[in-house]
């Protein structure tokens, strides 16, 4: 009815428009519905019906960027109801518009911007009017705002590339929106602002500016829609959106990890940040092209996932059977065997790499699932271990090959429950009077079992080394004339579970030091069952038959307290707690090149062994004052403080 203004828009419209709709995106992409954020822009129901040339350009290319970034999305399927609505309420996203021709549009606006922001720039020496200085501000604020949304847009169709070839160039786009932001976030006051006296209920959740109503979509939503949205305010979208592109550019870095085991700590690393859906969806589609687990694309574009994952084994363990000229591969039924094995090896290890881009509430809910497919698996590595070895045997040169197959499955499955437990930490799950059966099941079992997995691929890698070396030799007739230095391939990683272990036994003794000194508080007897809730916590790992699960008649044994009262005071188990510390600081010590979270585990390993030692000398004694359990420095393994 001629009542939204389609034409000659002010700079302060246009900017307060832009800045509005950048707010709506953001809080689109934090879980609200479209119709709800995006689409409560007007400009944007008709965009080809609007005459300023500013406003058209921006909304048509607003309408392209939902449409790529709904794409990847859906594609990497790693969201949830509360991360992502991709419901499109029956809008069309500008299909009728080629790629180019919308980005042709927002170019030469752009163009046209830059020519007012170079004519009204003021010259050396020269005093400028007040009027000129603030029209040069506008159209810098205007200028800088057109170029981030078409360089954002840029970036993210060149993620789409199929063979991660465009990287430098995406890095290259993301760096200029990096340095565009922070004349965005300066030039936010330039832009028109919801007017606080406005008439409406909603004034304080919605940019009630020109062009944007609120309950526009109201008709669109069922009758009990659930979820409140607010919009976010513009300074919390810049800033939303500069870490975005600091994410967006750190994803990049995936196309380096050559390495399957490489890959699956960039993931993992980049995972403990609670990165957004989109930079998380990116990263998925950029590591393997397709999120399907049944059918995976190509690895980085070129790799076929088995192949990726046969170099893996081998750079863990090296398996006779994929070694170079094996004759194992000479053998049609061992080749099958070792073929059917890898194909079986896709699912999993797909799944586990999906589950990386779940946020991290819904990772540990999936992880549990994903032990059951890790069980089976390594029940047919154990088969096809136990087969080879036989005919390795048989050899003109016999060779072991047990636990090879095995050995790489174990590590993987080991690394999955030790996340699902400290996983908990991180979600506040656990109370303190929970820690002491979850620090010694850490402590005795999984990251026992984890340093002797890796203990025996790297003594296996030794021996293979060696008659590798020894083969070489034979065949030369000259001597060599000094020895090799042996490299230890896993070396690096058993200091670090070492480190864990230690530090898993410094809270497991000083939580039984606690509960002796009655500094603990525990549940009230008659509502509480420690059977049940222990259970409850490692019910998942029932599914693994290596390692064993432990029961809790197990855990009651080696933890009984009327022994501990017996053979223990408070300040022994001070004393054990303080020592598991200092081995834990030591083994840190010995890391070269520590990364940040190494470091932040250094920090918490000698705060923990000063109080333990303050706490066996008797300080604090006579105090029943619960400890607190400090998650600062590192979400996993706590800071103890004593009141």
């Amino acid at each position: 009815a001629d009542k939204l203004k389609i034409k000659d828009l002010t700079v302060e419209e246009q900017i307060g428009i832009i800045d509005a709709t950048l707010a709506c995106l953001v809080t689109w992409l934090e879980g609200h519905s479209l119709a709800q954020t995006v689409f409560t822009n007007l400009y944007l129901q008709k965009p080809h019906l609007v005459e300023d040339k500013i406003i058209r350009a921006f909304s048509i290319h607003s309408l392209k960027l939902l449409d790529v970034i709904r794409e990847f999305i859906n594609k990497a399927g790693v969201f949830e109801e509360e991360d992502f609505q991709p419901v499109m309420y029956g809008y069309k996203l500008a299909n009728d518009i080629p790629v180019g021709k919308a980005t042709a549009m927002l170019k030469e606006v752009e163009e046209e911007l830059l020519k007012k922001v170079k004519q009204s720039r003021s010259k050396p020496g020269e005093e400028q009017d007040l009027q000129v200085q603030a029209q040069h501000e506008e159209s810098v604020a205007l200028y800088s705002r057109i170029k981030f949304c078409r360089l954002l847009y840029q970036a993210l169709l060149l993620f789409q590339k199929k063979k991660c070839f465009a990287v430098e160039e995406v890095d290259r786009f993301l760096l200029q929106c990096a340095e565009i932001l922070p004349i965005i976030e300066r030039t936010i006051h330039l832009g028109i602002r919801p007017d606080p006296k406005a008439e409406s209920s909603n004034r304080a959740d919605y940019p009630t500016i020109l062009g944007f109503e609120p309950l526009v979509n109201q008709r669109l939503l069922p009758p009990t829609f659930p979820r409140y949205t607010k919009i976010k305010t513009r300074k919390e979208s810049v800033e939303y959106l500069t870490l975005l592109t600091t994410r967006l550019r750190t994803i990049c870095g995936i196309t380096e990890c050559i390495t399957f085991h490489s890959a699956l700590d960039f993931l993992s690393e980049f995972s403990k940040t609670s990165p957004c859906v989109l930079s998380r969806s990116v990263l998925q589609l950029l590591y393997m092209n397709q999120a399907k687990c049944s059918e995976p694309g190509k690895v980085l574009g070129t790799m076929h996932i088995v192949d990726v994952l046969r170099d893996a084994i081998k750079a863990f363990i090296k398996p006779p059977a994929l070694m170079p000229r094996s004759p194992l591969m000479f053998n049609p039924s061992a080749k099958e065997y070792v073929e059917t094995f890898l194909s079986h090896s896709i699912r999993p290890f797909c799944t586990l790499v999906q589950i990386s881009g779940h946020n991290r509430a819904r990772q540990r809910d999936k992880l549990s699932h994903l032990l059951e497919e890790l069980a089976a698996l390594q029940e047919e590595a154990d088969k096809v271990d136990a087969y080879l070895h036989n005919l390795c045997l048989k050899l003109d040169n016999p060779v072991s090959h047990l636990a090879c197959f095995g050995t790489w499955v174990l590590y993987h499955t080991l690394k999955v429950m030790i996340q699902y437990v400290l996983s908990g930490f991180e979600l506040e799950l656990y109370s303190s009077h929970e820690y002491i059966y979850l620090y010694w099941y850490l402590y005795e079992f999984l990251y026992g079992w984890m340093v002797s997995s890796l203990s025996r691929a790297n003594n296996f890698l030794t021996e293979q080394d060696s008659k590798a070396e020894q083969m070489f030799q034979k065949g030369r007739a000259v001597k060599r004339n000094k020895k090799k230095k042996k490299i230890q391939a896993h070396r690096r990683e058993i200091i670090l579970n070492q480190a864990l272990q230690n530090m898993c036994g410094g809270y497991y003794k000083a939580v039984c030091g606690f509960s002796l000194d009655g500094k603990l508080k525990r549940p009230c007897v008659e509502f509480d069952n420690e059977k049940v809730r222990y259970e409850h916590r490692f019910a998942p790992f029932n599914a693994v038959l290596t390692p064993p699960p432990v029961p809790y008649s197990q855990f009651k044994e080696m933890t009984d307290f009327k022994q501990f009262q017996t053979r223990f005071t408070p300040e022994d188990l001070y004393l054990d707690a303080c020592k598991c510390f200092h081995h834990a600081r030591t083994n840190l010590e010995n890391i070269s090149d520590p990364s940040e979270e190494i470091l932040n585990l250094l920090k918490v390993a000698k705060t923990n062994f000063i109080v333990m030692k303050l706490l066996h000398s008797g300080h604090k004694k006579g105090s029943t004052a619960s400890p607190e359990f400090e998650f600062l420095a590192h979400k996993n393994f706590p800071t103890i403080k004593v009141l």
